[in-house]
């Protein structure tokens, strides 16, 4: 190229209609930022107005209700939901095949093999690990997904994934939709609620309850495990009665006067609507979280009387007396990512599955015994499973070996609100490696979620300026239909 006739910006400059181009098109293509070809939006004519008053889903449902025991850090599937002979048979020996580790340098080729026994139960028949002996004792009220896959394999992208239906940061959770889509069946409680545990948040902490792009009406509340639940619940001494009513009414009119001010401001509105909830909790909260009125065999069968299943056993009776009192959706989380096992498997998984076993099948027990499990899904799972080879973590000794990150076929298991009980779906390879046969992929179980709650993946969406958003957005994202009921 001779500068003096033509530079190489003379060259972009002249041919911005040519290569340039097309090499724009297809990147912002790709990018999903080219308008498509469907009808523009019509602009609205009027205010949009939210609430979470109960609204009737467009179909019929079966559940009214979730509570979601989310196992941040990934259980391993192996060692607890899906036995695999080949694995046994072969343990010690080098893996036959290809392997995607997360983590490559502390990775092994040796195959591991489950440590712990599996044994048919129920009429079922279903093969579950003696680490979870009280989910041997309902094994024919749940179903076990034993084909699970997200397909990014770390855990901030495939919590996003199985919450919000995206890898990336800023969308709003399951919880968050159905509360925006179905509001909640109380007036006096959060529609959504996240209880963690005492020793610290998840590791993404209020990213797993938040409300995105949704009014943040829609974003979960967070209740402390520790006494009190809530703050302030309680008014001062010299304000209870008269004078706090007096208070109320005043701020509700300088509040009404300064939304009317400013109509279409969703942010005020939803703080305007969580003051005008909080007055009405300082009732109905303190009732719901407290445990003594519930009978000493209630307290017994969630493990509440014992200290190693005192925090769990707590946290799922309060999420029954939750949904019983008309919340939309409870989710319990772990401290950190406590599930990550890639060293001391040996110890630390028994642990975790000593403190959560016990409360999770009594929670499964009392909702069917009360006659709301057919209304309440259950459901129970991590972002991810674990590799059938071993993990040393820096030469650490046998004793501490563990498991890599797994997003390519793992293990969760539901009840209720719809679903089928006593049922096994799917598998995975000889080596419990990838999902191979009725793969349920996370927006395969988002849309399935929804459904059962009567509302339609396709559907159910939310306008921001001029596009719309929800939470499933791959067109070929399905509804498990052999798992339902």
């Amino acid at each position: 190229m001779n500068p003096r006739i033509c530079s190489r910006r003379h060259l972009l400059c002249s041919s911005s209609f040519g290569l340039g181009s097309i090499a724009a098109s297809l990147l912002f293509k790709s990018q999903g930022l080219f308008a498509d070809d469907r009808p523009p939006i019509k602009p609205l004519l009027e205010a949009q107005h939210f609430d979470t008053t109960p609204k009737i889903p467009p179909r019929p449902a079966k559940a009214r209700a979730m509570i979601s025991m989310f196992m941040l850090g990934g259980p391993s599937q192996i060692d607890l939901f899906d036995p695999k002979r080949e694995l046994m048979k072969r343990d010690g020996e080098d893996f036959p095949g290809d392997i995607k580790y997360d983590n490559a340098a502390q990775a092994s080729r040796k195959i591991m093999g489950p440590p712990w026994k599996f044994r048919h139960c129920g009429q079922s028949g279903m093969e579950l690990s003696e680490l979870v002996p009280h989910l041997q004792s309902i094994a024919d009220e749940i179903t076990l997904i034993r084909s699970m896959h997200t397909g990014v394999n770390n855990h901030l992208p495939s919590v996003r994934a199985l919450l919000t239906g995206r890898e990336m940061a800023g969308r709003a959770t399951l919880g968050s939709w159905l509360t925006y889509g179905l509001g909640a069946e109380t007036e006096d409680l959060p529609p959504f609620v996240a209880l963690t545990h005492p020793d610290g948040l998840p590791i993404f902490g209020g990213e797993t309850w938040g409300n995105g792009s949704l009014p943040s009406l829609y974003q979960g509340t967070l209740v402390r495990p520790k006494t009190p639940k809530m703050f302030n619940l309680d008014p001062p001494s010299h304000l209870k009665g008269g004078p706090q009513r007096v208070q109320f009414d005043l701020l509700r009119q300088l509040n009404e006067q300064h939304l009317s001010e400013h109509p279409g401001e969703n942010d005020l509105s939803a703080r305007i609507s969580s003051y005008e909830l909080a007055a009405r909790m300082q009732l109905a909260a303190t009732d719901a979280f407290d445990l003594s009125q519930e009978s000493a065999a209630t307290i017994a069968m969630y493990g509440i009387d014992q200290k190693k299943t005192q925090d769990y056993g707590t946290r799922c009776l309060i999420a029954r007396r939750l949904v019983e009192r008309g919340v939309r959706f409870v989710q319990i989380f772990n401290n950190g990512q406590s599930w990550d096992h890639h060293s001391n498997i040996l110890k630390a998984l028994p642990e975790r599955c000593r403190e959560i076993d016990q409360p999770a099948a009594a929670l499964v027990r009392d909702l069917k015994q009360r006659g709301m499990l057919d209304s309440t899904l259950v459901h129970w799972g991590g972002e991810m499973g674990r590799l059938p080879v071993i993990q040393l973590a820096h030469g650490a000794a046998s004793d501490q070996m563990g498991r890599d990150h797994n997003t390519f076929g793992f293990s969760m298991w539901t009840a209720g609100g719809g679903m089928k009980s006593g049922h096994v779906h799917g598998t995975t390879d000889e080596f419990s490696q990838h999902a191979v046969e009725d793969i349920v992929t996370h927006d395969d179980w988002l849309a399935t979620v929804l459904h059962l709650f009567g509302l339609d993946a396709n559907e159910l969406k939310f306008r921001i300026g001029s596009r719309q958003i929800s939470l499933v957005e791959k067109a070929e994202a399905k509804v498990v239909s052999k798992i339902l009921a």
